[in-house]
């Protein structure tokens, strides 16, 4: 009997930044991948979790009207090519933009959604709150959306959830709502055939460093939320669930990449 999921990972989005920018009080820089999922499901095809970054910024000067003036600098995304653009690397695993049946956002960041005109015909499955907040965003927390990401979107097909849900009800993708570093955050619970449980959560924690020593990222857009989503992911852990951060550079070397599958 085939596995019900198979999953891959690739690096839609890598930054050279401060690692004070992750975790508060951390020192030194850090190179880190944007990891969005690539999951193919028995019963309904092709989903994504996340999206990296748009292919616009690979270039300075689109970069500047896409993103805005200095962003792609601040952001440490120079190291960002036309190829690591999720539509490219889904190219490369040998399957189309079009083939893509849903998509599940963590949030809503602009290199979390930079990814979402590129699919047209999914179903867009966002925490109501995020959405509305990606909209409009508090303004001291609005440098992290790129409203050009979403501009055209308005008539996308968006499942707007309210809390945690079985997606599928099969067990087999439980979105899992992680709020504190956006007002809708979430992550994904996977249950794989071979590997067991696993989850990829997004920006609930930059680094496994920050998890383990409970400290915050600067922007974190509601602190106490962050950390009390710490414990919701700690409590996952302690369930025997995988857990795997967006950008942490250990997170993503572990996971199937370069073609390799886990089902």
């Amino acid at each position: 009997m085939a596995a019900k999921l198979r999953v891959t990972a690739v690096d839609a989005g890598p930054f050279t930044m401060s690692k004070g920018d992750l975790m508060y009080g951390a020192s030194g820089t850090i190179t880190i991948p944007s990891t969005v999922a690539v999951i193919e499901h028995a019963d309904h095809g092709l989903i994504l979790f996340d999206t990296g970054i748009n292919h616009l910024v690979a270039d300075p000067d689109t970069a500047e009207t896409h993103w805005g003036p200095g962003l792609r600098e601040a952001y440490g995304a120079q190291g960002f090519t036309r190829e690591h653009a999720v539509d490219a690397q889904l190219g490369r695993l040998g399957h189309r933009t079009s083939d893509i049946a849903y998509v599940i956002y963590s949030h809503l960041h602009l290199d979390h959604a930079g990814g979402m005109g590129y699919f047209p015909d999914a179903v867009h499955v966002v925490q109501h709150d995020e959405l509305r907040h990606a909209w409009w965003p508090d303004r001291w927390t609005a440098r992290g959306y790129a409203y050009n990401d979403i501009r055209d979107t308005r008539g996308f097909d968006f499942l707007e959830l309210d809390g945690d849900t079985d997606l599928f009800l099969d067990g087999s993708v439980r979105v899992f709502r992680t709020t504190g570093h956006t007002p809708g955050h979430q992550g994904i619970v996977l249950d794989l055939d071979n590997q067991g449980r696993i989850a990829f959560l997004g920006d609930a924690a930059h680094l496994q460093e920050a998890l383990e020593g409970n400290v915050p990222m600067t922007s974190d857009w509601n602190i106490e939320q962050k950390l009390l989503t710490y414990g919701r992911i700690r409590a996952l852990a302690r369930a025997g669930v995988r857990i795997f951060l967006s950008h942490d550079p250990d997170h993503f070397a572990a996971l199937p990449h370069d073609g390799a599958v886990w089902d």
